[in-house]
């Protein structure tokens, strides 16, 4: 049996040069260079407009360490949790699997290890706005990072139904594992399913910041609140939007550049937008949407529904409707008198 040796995770690769040889780093060049671009006067009025920024916000200085989760740590933090959910397939490529298990509870643990770092960053940041004490907030990022380890397998369970819809929805795919390989929809479908469970698990920023790691990579934008059923397939998927407050059913398919969007925003009694308000559609279990459809608003497609592409939506529709452009210019109000077409 081969002896399989786990990465030394986090560790920055060395810059090989010819023949083998690690290159130096380049020599710095500030000193007698400096004095070209005024760096002390520079370097001041950078910490001017901070020291403004932060009297703004409310924020004091006797913190003194980084306040906020690190976009770096949770891009490998997410590598590692990929890794470890689909071992044989998006784990290294000298795995073998009677090494399996070992990888798997390897990289987890540093996984897990990592995130509970960056959930204290967040909780603690949230404990300093709120009446929560910072021993609190420590024990709850141990008891939430616990909490989402025990969902991992559910997590797992629910993915393998998205990969196998993709698969029975796409005719040009030959495998299950060319879908987990290569489909970008899959590659955000996983990430939402880590982002979902973290947002619900009250860290909105972390989360956040998870689902635009994919949104970057694939440029499919949905947001960590948006719920949705299992086996949920995006076909390409280049521009998809899915917004925060979208409930989205079971076996569900959307296309490239569809956008699950609020129609309007309401504004609070100090005249500052509204957060949290239902405010996006709500696709019910089989609907299927075409390319470059936007539906808008809070309101329902019926199940067993299809929408045409480049239709613009923003009224509910009753199960089974099969909506196009010509189906709606067919039932569109004739102009009132005086008013041209």
């Amino acid at each position: 049996m081969s002896t399989l040796h786990p990465p030394e995770l986090g560790r920055t690769p060395s810059l090989q040069g010819e023949g083998g040889r690690v290159s130096p780093p380049a020599p710095s060049r500030q000193g007698s260079d400096s004095g070209h671009w005024d760096l002390a006067a520079v370097v001041g009025g950078l910490r001017a407009v901070r020291d403004r920024w932060r009297e703004s916000q409310g924020r004091t200085k006797e913190f003194g360490g980084r306040e906020f989760p690190s976009r770096d740590a949770l891009e490998l933090i997410v590598g590692q949790l990929v890794g470890a959910l689909f071992p044989m397939r998006l784990g290294p490529t000298d795995l073998r699997q009677e090494s399996e298990d070992f990888y798997v509870g390897y990289t987890l643990d540093a996984a897990l290890h990592g995130l509970l770092e960056q959930v204290t960053l967040e909780l603690l940041h949230q404990a300093r706005h709120s009446a929560l004490g910072s021993d609190a907030a420590r024990a709850q990022a141990i008891g939430l990072v616990r909490e989402f380890a025990a969902v991992l397998p559910e997590i797992r369970a629910l993915l393998d139904t998205d990969v196998l819809a993709a698969y029975q929805g796409d005719p040009a795919a030959r495998s299950v594992d060319e879908i987990v390989l290569c489909y970008p929809g899959v590659l955000a479908v996983i990430h939402h399913r880590i982002a979902h469970r973290l947002y619900r698990f009250g860290v909105p920023l972390i989360a956040r910041i998870v689902s635009e790691l994919a949104h970057s990579a694939t440029g499919i934008d949905i947001h960590p609140g948006a719920t949705v059923g299992h086996s949920f397939f995006i076909d390409h998927g280049t521009g998809v939007v899915i917004g925060e407050t979208a409930v989205i059913g079971n076996r569900v398919r959307l296309y490239q550049a569809v956008t699950l969007g609020a129609k309007r925003f309401e504004l609070g009694e100090d005249g500052a937008l509204a957060k949290g308000q239902p405010r996006h559609p709500v696709l019910e279990d089989d609907v299927v949407v075409y390319a470059g459809a936007t539906i808008l608003g809070r309101i329902t497609i019926g199940a067993g529904s299809s929408i045409g592409g480049n239709v613009w939506l923003t009224h509910s529709v009753p199960p089974g409707s099969h909506i196009s452009q010509a189906s709606l210019q067919q039932h569109a109000p004739a102009p009132r008198e005086g008013v041209r077409a």
